[in-house]
């Protein structure tokens, strides 16, 4: 079976160099839009051991220019933000949590990821809040400036990436308190829990790092 594919030649081209016998060669037209360009078309043929798949765009001059694409691994703009969540990169067990919201977020683009242990972190840039308080537990920043923290936090994230459902249930009393109060005990211990030191040495190394 014969698929048709076009190559279009620029004036000075030298058709020598792209052209095929007869018998493949199925039409020539010259654009009445434009005198100075020709569309030489030929059909893609197979034989066998050569195969042509893709079309080919031939352009006068020296230089071809390239047909930008967009890569499918591109982060979406988040320059209209929803939320802003602080996080702690050197936590393991938070990072699978952040890893799930990055990748949902991929279609959302409402979520503004900011490391708070990057050495770039700077409290002025997220609402005046240091380094050792973020770390005390989980703060998010909404577009308005808004505040929120520990599982209220969680929710306005999940919500943000179509998944409001999994903690909507901790907007009604009694559930919002017992939540907040497991989730304490959780953000006192994390730092042991997965291996790391106390806080406070935590605190003393970050800032050896930054002096």
């Amino acid at each position: 079976m014969a698929f048709r594919g076009a190559v279009s030649l620029g004036k000075q081209t030298n058709t020598r160099l792209l052209s095929l016998p007869r018998h493949l060669r199925t039409a020539c037209s010259v654009s009445s839009s434009n005198p100075f360009h020709q569309s030489v078309v030929y059909p893609f043929y197979q034989t066998g051991v050569i195969r042509v798949k893709y079309p080919i765009r031939a352009i006068s001059g020296t230089t071809v220019d390239p047909v930008a694409t967009k890569k499918e691994t591109e982060e979406p703009s988040t320059e209209n933000w929803k939320i802003k969540m602080l996080y702690d990169g050197e936590c393991p067990l938070c990072m699978r949590e952040v890893n799930m919201l990055l990748e949902r977020n991929k279609s959302y683009g409402s979520i503004k990821f900011v490391d708070i242990s990057s050495d770039s972190y700077r409290a002025e840039d997220n609402q005046g809040l240091a380094y050792e308080t973020v770390m005390g537990r989980i703060h998010a920043i909404l577009c308005d400036g808004t505040v929120v923290t520990d599982v209220e936090a969680f929710r306005k994230l999940y919500e943000a990436v179509g998944l409001g459902w999994v903690y909507a249930i901790t907007k009604y009393e009694p559930i919002s308190s017992i939540a907040d109060a497991i989730y304490g005990v959780w953000a006192k211990y994390r730092l042991p829990i997965t291996g790391r030191p106390p806080l406070e040495q935590v605190l003393e190394a970050r800032k050896k790092k930054v002096c």
